[in-house]
């Protein structure tokens, strides 16, 4: 069997059991990406394994609060764990929006492991056309 090893990949890994699992008063980073889709803006944040009620969305003013814990799978008192590489523990992530979105409009859905936020861009900063009226001359105040 041939093996493969990255010696960066391994780092990360190293780094991530001396660093321990997140804790909530430390949780360790989610990967995510963020762009930009017509009218809204879609965030989406790489979850894996991690279960939907364990996940918690919250907006306070323009502050966006993703947290979530991944737990073991295993349950019984009898396994001797041989390899373990995925990370446990809490994750989270805060983001700053901009004043444009309209926050109360969020939605979100987690499939496949991957929640995926989709703010709305709020109407008042939608581009818009100003109409110029036409003036029928001057006029003059008297007093």
């Amino acid at each position: 069997m041939l093996m493969r090893t990255d010696p960066f990949r391994e780092l990360d890994r190293l780094a991530q059991q001396m660093m321990g699992p997140g804790t909530w008063s430390k949780p360790s980073a989610m990967p995510m990406d963020a762009y930009r889709e017509g009218d809204e803006y879609v965030v989406a944040f790489d979850l894996p394994g991690v279960t939907a009620d364990a996940i918690d969305v919250d907006v306070e003013r323009n502050m966006l609060t993703v947290k979530a814990e991944r737990r073991s799978a295993v349950k019984a008192d009898d396994v001797q764990m041989e390899l373990s590489e995925r990370p446990l523990g809490v994750f989270s992530r805060q983001i700053v929006l901009a004043d444009t979105l309209d926050t109360e409009h969020i939605q979100a859905d987690y499939d496949a492991g991957v929640l995926t936020l989709r703010i709305p861009i709020a109407e008042r900063a939608k581009p818009r056309k100003i109409s110029i009226g036409v003036g029928t001359g001057r006029k003059e105040i008297s007093g």
